[in-house]
């Protein structure tokens, strides 16, 4: 297990509380996890994002950019296009772990919790002979 995916150990008063409390507030548009989510498969151009999303890419650049902010996710230009990648696993971690508390809203039996080999939030099950 690397280093940085160990659990923290945070006690109560940590000034982490404040700034994990920015990260959920940060996380808390439909948008950005929509982001995240299709910045899993690696290095995306912001109209690519934007098709994907289904957001114009000005919208779609303004999110990118408080996520920068937040260093979720890092820029790098190449002529006219910026092209996004996730900086590191932690919020595509986050999200993956959202949508599973949301499928328990969702369903009796979350769907996370009745495959054999679970596949990440958003991406449709894998069939046996995919698996093999």
């Amino acid at each position: 297990m690397r280093e940085d995916t160990k659990a923290p150990v945070v006690s109560v008063t940590s000034d982490y509380i404040e700034l994990a409390a920015e990260v959920f507030s940060l996380l808390s548009d439909a948008t950005r996890i929509r982001l995240i989510l299709a910045l899993r498969q690696g290095e995306s151009a912001v109209g690519d994002l934007a098709e994907l999303v289904g957001k114009p890419p000005a919208v779609v650049s303004q999110h990118l950019a408080k996520l920068r902010w937040a260093k979720v996710v890092q820029a790098r230009q190449e002529g006219n296009r910026v092209y996004y990648s996730l900086i590191d696993e932690h919020a595509r971690e986050l999200v993956d772990q959202a949508v599973f508390q949301a499928e328990h809203v969702v369903d009796a039996v979350p769907r996370h919790h009745r495959l054999s080999e679970r596949p990440l939030p958003g991406e449709p099950a894998r069939s046996a002979e995919a698996r093999a």
